[in-house]
């Protein structure tokens, strides 16, 4: 089987491609974006990774011959995938408790808790918080993550529905799917009563195996095959998710994740999922 290595960072100048030519063991390379290079019939060579390591780029091993237009879905989280906060986080700062809640947030995505239980023990501590901290969440804070707009505009141009699946709240989600053009949102739900988050989830909380149902049922929809699904997080809540994909991308993500991917993401944004499939 024959494989490219695509390398991709912030920059990739000449010397640094011919130390991965080098490595790799490819005679045959090209230029596919300012920061990205393709290198044909590579192989994984003694010294590869932390070669991308020290020149500061995220470097691939892609299967000949596989296409983006051979996916059907792409499926991404959206705390700290799509966009670059964590918006209950930021919720709790505007409540004055932001450390504490940070702390709950940080330990369920190394793997530590739960998720569902973070996310109660989170949304609790956010009780009696009034309802326009939402909104300003979304216009003072929420930045998508780089690359974010030109990833789903490729997808789109290639007739590849978008899925974003998150156990954070469905403020966010909705706007960000009407923003975004995205095809699907799934979330979860806190209880608002006479203005104020009472503290409570309404129904189910997306959790790990939440979301990983969410991502299967709508490929079952889409008639589609698990190979034929990506899917993009950075928490271990995401694994589940992760594992339902035939490629899986852990997007500046916990060492935990990063070991259970296809690919991971240190350097690039959401963008570089284009320069890995022709």
């Amino acid at each position: 089987m024959a494989f490219d290595l695509v390398a991709q960072g912030e920059r990739i100048d000449d010397a640094a491609i011919a130390e991965l030519a080098r490595s790799s063991g490819s005679t045959r390379w090209r230029r596919i974006a300012p920061g990205a290079a393709r290198f044909h019939d590579a192989r994984p060579g003694p010294g590869l990774d932390d070669l991308c390591a020290r020149l500061e780029l995220d470097c691939a091993l892609v299967q000949d011959g596989l296409r983006l237009s051979d996916y059907g879905l792409v499926a991404m989280d959206m705390d700290s995938t799509l966009i670059t906060i964590e918006c209950i986080d930021e919720l709790a700062d505007m409540a004055g408790i932001k450390p504490q809640v940070a702390t709950i947030t940080a330990s369920a995505m190394r793997g530590e808790i739960d998720f569902a239980e973070s996310l109660t023990r989170r949304t609790a501590l956010l009780a009696g918080l009034h309802e326009s901290a939402l909104e300003r969440v979304w216009s003072e804070r929420l930045k998508l993550s780089p690359g974010a707009e030109r990833l789903v505009e490729g997808l789109r141009g290639r007739g590849i529905r978008t899925l974003l699946v998150s156990g954070g709240f469905t403020f966010f989600t909705e706007r960000l799917k009407a923003r975004l053009g995205l095809d699907y949102a799934l979330s979860s739900e806190p209880e608002i009563a006479d203005g104020r988050l009472t503290g409570r989830i309404l129904g189910r909380i997306l959790d790990a195996r939440g979301k990983a149902e969410a991502v299967r049922g709508i490929r079952e929809s889409l008639g589609l095959a698990a190979g034929q699904v990506i899917a993009i997080g950075d928490g271990a809540n995401d694994l589940a998710m992760l594992a339902e994909a035939g490629v899986s991308i852990a997007y500046h993500a916990k060492p935990v994740v990063r070991r259970k991917t296809t690919y991971s993401f240190n350097h690039v944004g959401l963008d570089g999922l284009l320069n890995l499939f022709p």
